[in-house]
């Protein structure tokens, strides 16, 4: 099996190393880059399975280079922030961050992480032949909402006979609501049914994902359920 890829773009010289060399004992192929322009370039260059930015970095900071990144394609990407409370997690996922990881991080977080976002995409989980899981595929068909059709056979979304682009994951968070259509599903679940979190998370990450999705499949197609979670209205 093909190792999988990783891009890490981080300036601090020891975590940059000391991640690059437990992640690569863990069967990853690391790419690590000390500032943001090298890493853009070395994206363009490697095309990596995955890439996991650092906020604060020299040249290009991490949330433009996600940007950029979510320019050119539809890779995950997980941010890394010194600071969990701080602007820069919700300004990353809003750039098109799939998850983000606080920092200092424990090793086997991260790795348990990049796995979670991986099994997502679809890709294989580091460079050691899996356990066997195998991803569950949503049953095929056409759903109809109104304007909105969702192909979950192709993966594709049309508004209005228009294709919408999505990336993998909003994908996900999507046809977890058509799967229930009218049913509230927490942000606990939804961590859990999307982001593959057997424990606790940021529902940050969710609202913003939530957020993200609506701008492209209309503001009114999925509502807040105060004090419970979302729906997605037949």
């Amino acid at each position: 099996m093909a190792e999988t890829h990783v891009l890490f773009v981080e300036d601090d010289d020891v975590i940059r190393e000391a991640t690059q060399l437990a992640l690569e004992r863990d069967g990853f192929a690391v790419t690590a880059m000390p500032d943001g322009l090298s890493g853009l370039a070395a994206f363009r260059a490697d095309r990596p399975d995955i890439a996991l930015l650092d906020v604060m970095v020299p040249g290009l900071d991490g949330v433009s280079l996600c940007r950029r990144i979510r320019d050119e394609s539809t890779v995950p990407v997980i941010m890394l922030s010194a600071r969990a409370d701080s602007i820069d997690v919700v300004l990353g996922l809003e750039a098109g961050a799939d998850d983000y990881v606080t920092k200092p991080f424990d090793g086997a977080v991260l790795v348990a992480r990049i796995r979670a976002v991986l099994r997502r995409f679809g890709h294989a989980s580091g460079g050691q032949p899996g356990n066997g899981e195998t991803e569950p595929q949503p049953v095929g068909g056409m759903l109809v909402f109104g304007d909105l059709e969702i192909d979950t056979e192709g993966m594709e979304v049309h508004r209005g006979g228009r294709q919408v682009a999505l990336t993998p994951t909003e994908m996900r968070l999507l046809l977890e609501f058509s799967a229930a259509p009218g049913t509230v599903l927490s942000r606990d679940k939804l961590l859990e049914r999307v982001w593959d979190y057997g424990w606790g998370g940021d529902t940050r990450v969710v609202d913003v994902h939530v957020q993200r999705l609506r701008t492209k499949i209309g503001q009114d197609r999925i509502e807040t359920v105060r004090g419970f979670g979302y729906k997605l209205r037949p």
